[in-house]
C-alpha cells in the first residue's frame, strides 16, 4: 500500500516537472505548445462532455479551449497552475455554449462516449451505475462541478482550490463529504 503511494507521488513530481519543461520550451517555441495538448487534451474533452452531452460539442469546445489557450499563452503566469489556467478556459467556453444554446444538459444525459467492443460495457450499464448516476443529477451544480474537475479532468487539490479560488483544505473537505454522502445514499437505496 505504502509503495503504491510513493509510486504515485513520484509519478505527480515526475509529470510536473516535466510539465514545467515543457511550458517553458513552448514559451521559446510555439510549436512545443503541441505537447501541452498532448498532456491535457483528453481530460478537457471529458470534463467537457460531462457538462455538455454530446460529443461533437465537446470536440468543438475542446478545440476551442486549446485554441483560446494557444493565443494567450503568453499571458499564462509561471506561479499559476497551468491546469487550473486551461480549465478555466474551458469552463467559460462550456458557459458560453450554454449562453449561446440557452439549455443545460446533466451530468449523465443524451448521449454516450462510444465504446468499441468493450466486454465490460454491459457490467458498467448495472443498476448500481443507475442509481448513482440519479444521485449525481440530483446534487446542485456546484457539486457536480467538484466531481467533474476531481474525477474527469483528473485536477489535483491544490489545482481546484486555485481553479475555484478557494482554500485546498476546503475543496478536499467538500470533496471527500460529498462522496460520503453519496455512498450514504448509495447504501441505502440498495437495501
Amino acid at each position: 500500500m505504502a509503495e503504491s503511494s510513493i509510486a504515485l507521488a513520484s509519478e505527480k513530481i515526475n509529470r510536473e516537472s516535466d510539465e514545467l519543461k515543457i511550458i517553458k520550451a513552448a514559451r521559446q517555441d510555439p510549436k512545443v505548445f503541441g505537447e501541452l495538448y498532448k498532456l491535457y487534451v483528453e481530460q478537457v474533452f471529458r470534463y467537457l462532455y460531462s457538462r455538455i452531452g454530446y460529443v461533437h460539442d465537446a470536440e468543438d469546445i475542446t478545440a476551442q479551449t486549446f485554441l483560446t489557450a494557444f493565443e494567450s499563452f503568453d499571458r499564462f503566469r509561471k506561479d499559476e497552475h497551468f491546469a487550473s489556467w486551461l480549465f478555466t478556459i474551458a469552463r467559460n467556453k462550456a458557459i458560453d455554449h450554454f449562453r449561446q444554446r440557452k439549455n443545460t444538459t446533466s451530468i449523465d444525459e443524451d448521449e454516450d462516449i462510444p465504446v468499441e467492443n468493450d466486454p465490460l460495457y454491459g457490467v458498467i450499464q448495472s443498476e448500481q451505475t443507475a442509481a448513482l448516476s440519479k444521485l449525481i443529477q440530483a446534487l446542485p451544480e456546484e457539486d457536480r462541478d467538484l466531481l467533474r474537475l476531481r474525477f474527469l479532468a483528473d485536477m489535483s487539490f491544490p489545482e481546484i482550490a486555485y481553479l475555484l479560488h478557494r482554500n485546498e483544505d476546503a475543496v478536499k473537505k467538500s470533496i471527500y463529504r460529498l462522496l460520503a454522502r453519496l455512498h450514504s445514499q448509495l447504501e441505502v437505496s440498495n437495501e
